[in-house]
């Protein structure tokens, strides 16, 4: 499958373009074609034909893929490599969009108005992780739609005009919103987690208190403002303060405990190396 979601223009759309000038006068019909005439077509002309071309070769495809997939009830080993292709493609250009905001434009002319901060925006455009989580959960969510209407109820036609892929991510399009709310609810959560952990780490100190104890909790609290990542920070101080992983994942509404696990084993071995460092230095 190719990246043809950027390229493809409605043919109503060029065909205005190809109208005549309405101050021009028609010609008699006998009158000959130019040589000129027949070299004028141009090189953005020929890109136009051969992407119109190019858009009908898909569809034609598309349409016998279809018809292949559907005799196995639209399952099976040919189904799954058409998905494995899918969900591939879909990832890509989910990223690419995220990358520069552009989604955010594409999912507002569809009616969903997510009026990203500033501060989304550089997050997607610096977070390549977090531009693959939330593309592989976006194509997760759209497919199973996608396979219902598109595929199985017949809604793609290759008369529509749009490829199989251009279809899907549009369905990619409507399954977004959702996922973007989830992941802003989640650093909502995990920052308010976050501030009252903080909040006890940097309580008011009583006169009685030992030196050994203060410096303890003054270490905590440096340990945890060095963590960049707020999943981590969060996580490590639960930790600390007696939560299990379980109940962790339960707080920062994780997919599995598995996650926290995996948090905390990542930020120990940089703070091992870290450490290391400084003994060698």
């Amino acid at each position: 499958m190719q990246g043809d979601v950027a390229d493809e223009q409605s043919a109503a759309a060029l065909a205005r373009d190809l109208q005549p000038p309405e101050h021009r006068a028609k010609s008699d019909f006998s009158a000959p074609v130019s040589e000129d005439d027949l070299r004028r077509m141009d090189v953005r002309h020929g890109r136009v034909a051969q992407r119109l071309q190019a858009n009908v070769d898909r569809r034609l495809r598309d349409r016998q893929l279809v018809v292949v997939l559907a005799r196995c009830g639209f399952q099976g080993q040919e189904y799954d490599h058409f998905v494995e292709e899918l969900v591939r493609y879909g990832v890509s250009v989910l990223r690419g969009w995220m990358h520069s905001g552009y989604i955010f434009r594409l999912v507002a002319d569809r009616g969903f108005g997510l009026t990203p901060h500033e501060l989304d925006l550089e997050e997607l455009a610096s977070d390549s992780d977090l531009r693959e989580d939330l593309a592989t959960m976006t194509v997760a969510r759209a497919l199973p739609p996608f396979r219902q209407r598109a595929l199985v109820e017949g809604r793609w036609a290759y008369e529509g005009g749009a490829s199989i892929t251009t279809y899907f991510m549009g369905a990619c399009l409507y399954a977004f919103p959702n996922e973007f709310r989830r992941h802003r609810a989640t650093k909502e959560r995990q920052r308010r987690v976050l501030q009252g952990q903080l909040a006890v780490y940097e309580g008011p100190v009583h006169p009685f208190s030992t030196a050994d104890e203060v410096a303890s909790r003054q270490q905590v609290l440096e340990e945890l403002r060095a963590i960049k990542d707020r999943r981590t920070q969060a996580a490590v101080a639960l930790t600390v303060d007696g939560y299990t992983q379980e109940e962790i994942r339960e707080l920062l509404d994780e997919k599995s405990a598995r996650v926290i696990e995996g948090l905390l084993y990542r930020w120990r071995r940089k703070a091992q190396r870290r450490q290391g460092g400084e003994q060698c230095g």
